[in-house]
């Protein structure tokens, strides 16, 4: 059976102004600058959480897809990263399910596939294979010194059909769409979830992160002055569901 587990999310924003705020908020290490996200006009902050990575993205260019998005809905969340162990089938399953590949790169330790955003909808989704399983290339290559003790939870996609979002999401992964109390969910086996719930747009709205001391985490949000409600708080456009550590195993 493929594996495929939720590795990495990211944040489209007008600066990396909004990386500062969440390596403030979170208490997140020194974030990786990637040289090669300038072939997409772009310039990036990544951060480790465990072994997964919260990654901030801002347009160098005036072309840049990142900036048709931020113009047309400003920042917010741009792209969900999976894990598979199988990318052959992986790019198979997209394949067959008639969406379309935008963007394929085949180098030693990793591969990759982008999809166009229009056809799974609301985010960017990009399906990559590592080499090994526990490697990183995105994250930079002192990617473990850096990292963090956390992990990403899951994802929050918002549309005015929640099912059928899921839907073309679980035809691209291949993963099956459930029902669990009240809310639509595709399961990555126990790897992170994404789970869709109503909204007036199709947009990837949260980040659901487990951390240390999200109490903390919380009272540094306040000090910025940023918006904030129970357990979440606002940076980027995205909202992030900050659980604690402990509790999120506990469950």
């Amino acid at each position: 059976m493929t594996r495929i587990r939720l590795r990495q999310l990211v944040i489209a924003a007008e600066s990396l102004k909004t990386a500062d705020r969440l390596r403030t908020v979170l208490g997140l290490g020194q974030p990786f600058a990637d040289p090669g996200v300038k072939e997409f006009g772009l310039e990036n902050a990544v951060f480790a959480i465990g072994d997964q990575f919260l990654e901030v993205v801002a347009p160098t260019t005036k072309d840049a897809p990142a900036r048709r998005f931020l113009d047309r809905y400003g920042e917010g969340g741009y792209m969900a990263i999976l894990q598979t162990d199988d990318i052959a089938s992986a790019r198979s399953l997209i394949d067959i399910a008639g969406i379309r590949r935008v963007w394929d790169i085949d180098l030693d330790d990793i591969s990759a596939s982008h999809v166009h955003p229009a056809d799974v909808g609301a985010a960017i989704l990009s399906v990559d294979e590592a080499r090994p399983w526990n490697s990183w290339r995105w994250g930079g290559p002192d990617w473990k010194k850096r990292s963090v003790e956390g992990r990403l939870g899951g994802a929050i996609f918002e549309a005015p059909d929640p099912p059928a979002l899921a839907t073309r999401w679980g035809a691209a992964i291949g993963q099956p769409v459930t029902t669990s109390k009240g809310q639509t969910v595709i399961d990555l086996e126990g790897e992170g979830r994404l789970i869709f719930e109503e909204g007036k747009r199709e947009a990837l709205a949260t980040f659901c992160i487990n951390i240390k001391n999200a109490m903390k985490a919380l009272e540094r949000a306040d000090r910025l002055d940023l918006d904030t409600d129970g357990d979440g708080v606002i940076i980027g456009g995205v909202r992030f569901e900050l659980n604690n550590l402990e509790t999120a195993d506990a469950g």
